[in-house]
């Protein structure tokens, strides 16, 4: 089987290290990629939210499975033009990733299937959006509607911060994804994330992670992409997973077919959990990053035979085999990153790395240079492994980042402290 992944970041590169070991794989390309997946796979040149360019480029090189892993060309419809050309392809349809293109859509969408979630109002005008903060007042949470690559998110802890994200939505700091705002309950809770894949009409639940949103340790500063995860998240239990497919998920996908836009692909749900009950935070519609990092970490091979198991209608014949371990991914970071940062500093050390099966450098944002691996964009390094106990992948995550020469980085030295403390 030829195999196309769609993305160059740490999740594609955990993606392509977790096809890779399927001997089913025959092929992989990895279109843009990166420094760390042209080790591994070829890369190819490609613009990736292009549809008719994509399908020129599978057909001509043959390639029978697509697995599109950012938002971006899901929101772009590459997914839908791929289908049209009779392509084998992981991914939901334009009309079905809405569910992370629009908060307001995702909404409307909980409100008719009766899931439960953060009361919210849905602004496209800033005055109004302040003043309806000032009756509620704070903690608050502000959404850019659309797609903002993980950061449209400002959890205010304060009046003051809520409309000052207010001023920067609007602003354009955003872009296009900030034009409309919703305006959410603050949820108290522990968050956790569930995936779950799904082929149009069945759904399978594939594993628990949690995620560490905010730069600095302890859970402060401002929000990022992700600075590290770990998986399985014990804060979400089977009680309370099962009882989250019946009341929210199952709901949703529901709701989705009868709009006409059934879903297939990962559906990622955010949950707030507390008191056992767990309270949808968001959907996403694909992987997480750096969450996917842990999970193929754990699944290995068998991710490609469940990923097309859900692009060819046969989840009910699928089954995922988890082995009784923990992982856990370290981020490392340009400095300065979520704010600005630079780019092109040089990364030592990588060569002597661990490469095996428990213990794996993904990388999220790089390029080569000769001889030389650069640091090419916010979060850069992944830093992933496997243990027999959670304490032991992270000893073993720590040690890898320990080992390498990069100045110009920096991480989070608290990943896994909920649990771990």
């Amino acid at each position: 089987m030829n195999i196309l992944i769609l993305g160059g970041g740490g999740r594609e590169h955990a993606l392509a290290w977790a096809v890779l070991q399927n001997p089913k794989c025959d092929k992989l390309i990895v279109a843009p990629g990166n420094a760390g997946i042209a080790n591994i796979a070829e890369c190819a040149d490609l613009d990736i939210l292009n549809g008719g360019a994509v399908t020129e480029f599978v057909q001509d090189n043959a390639i029978d499975f697509v697995i599109i892993g950012p938002e971006a060309p899901l929101a772009a419809g590459v997914a839908d033009r791929l289908r049209e050309a009779g392509v084998l392809v992981f991914g939901p349809s334009q009309a079905a990733a809405q569910l992370e293109a629009s908060k307001g859509f995702t909404k409307a969408v909980c409100d008719a299937a009766g899931a439960p979630t953060a009361a919210y109002a849905r602004f496209d005008d800033a005055e109004a959006a302040k003043d309806y903060i000032r009756q509620q007042g704070a903690p608050i949470v502000v959404k850019a509607d659309g797609l903002a690559a993980g950061k449209g998110v400002i959890v205010a802890m304060t009046e003051a911060e809520a409309l000052a994200a207010i001023d920067d939505m609007f602003g354009g700091e955003f872009g296009a994804a900030g034009a409309e705002v919703v305006i959410e309950e603050f949820m108290e809770g522990e968050e956790a994330s569930y995936f779950i894949l799904c082929d149009g009409e069945d759904a399978l639940p594939i594993g628990t992670a949690q995620d560490h949103k905010r730069v600095g340790e302890g859970d402060e500063g401002p929000n990022t992409g992700g600075m590290g995860a770990y998986s399985p998240a014990p804060v979400l239990t089977d009680a309370i997973a099962e009882r989250a497919m019946e009341e929210i998920i199952r709901p949703t996908l529901a709701e989705m077919a009868k709009r006409g836009t059934p879903y297939q692909g990962v559906l990622y749900a955010g949950f707030m959990i507390k008191d056992g009950q767990a309270r949808l935070v968001e959907y996403n519609c694909r992987f997480g990053d750096p969450e996917c990092q842990v999970l193929m970490m754990r699944l290995g091979g068998q991710a490609l035979d469940l990923m097309q198991a859900a692009a060819e209608g046969r989840l009910p014949e699928a089954k995922v085999n988890w082995a009784d371990d923990h992982a856990m991914t370290v981020v490392m970071a340009a400095k300065g990153y979520p704010g600005a940062y630079k780019k092109g500093t040089e990364i030592k050390g990588l060569e002597a790395l661990p490469e095996t099966a428990s213990q794996y450098c993904f990388h999220a944002g790089t390029r080569s240079d000769g001889g030389r691996v650069l640091a090419n964009g916010g979060r850069v390094l992944n830093l992933t492994a496997r243990g027999a106990t959670l304490a032991e992948a992270r000893d073993r995550a720590y040690a890898m980042a320990d080992a390498l020469d990069w100045p110009d980085g920096f991480l989070r030295r608290d990943i896994g402290w909920r649990i771990l403390d």
